[in-house]
């Protein structure tokens, strides 16, 4: 990242368009949208062997080998916004499992876990104006009988 200081505000937006198309043009980003949940997707579907849903199926993003439906989420924890709040869920009955992952500032992965929905509904929160739950990835989570810690797998593929 050599004189990025030097750079224009339009220099640096389109070094930053680059690198997203370059991402897009290896498969691991899906949309144009923020790349914070394609990165998600991609690094569960390779760690875990997983099937990646098209972009419109509801309510899971992934299925592995044993038939398992996946919501998988990903939150960017950015020293400006330490929040761990995913984005909304609006159906526990579509999916199986909660894949969720927290990234840093670089898009490094922090933690991963595999939440049981049962276990993800239970430490929701219903937010009625919007028709979907709240769900924060605490570090209690990992407590749970039922999560498994997932980190040691995607970091495995991150690298990759």
């Amino acid at each position: 990242m050599d004189n990025l200081d030097s750079k224009s505000v339009a220099e640096l937006l389109a070094l930053h368009t680059a690198a997203l198309e370059e991402l897009r043009q290896r498969d691991i980003l899906r949309s144009a949208n923020n790349p914070t949940g394609d990165l998600a997707e991609y690094y569960f579907c390779r760690a875990f062997g997983w099937t990646q849903e098209n972009n419109s199926k509801k309510a899971y993003d992934a299925i592995g080998e044993n038939g398992m439906r996946y919501q998988i989420k990903g939150r960017r924890v950015h020293r400006r916004n330490r929040s761990r709040q995913l984005s909304a869920i609006r159906d526990f009955q579509g999916f199986d499992f909660l894949a969720a992952v927290l990234f840093d500032d670089d898009y490094r992965i922090m933690r991963a876990a595999l939440i049981p929905a049962t276990v993800a509904s239970e430490n929701s929160t219903y937010i009625e104006h919007t028709n979907s739950h709240k769900f924060l990835l605490r570090d209690a989570i990992w407590k749970f009988p039922d999560v498994e810690d997932a980190t040691e797998r995607l970091r495995e593929v991150e690298g990759q």
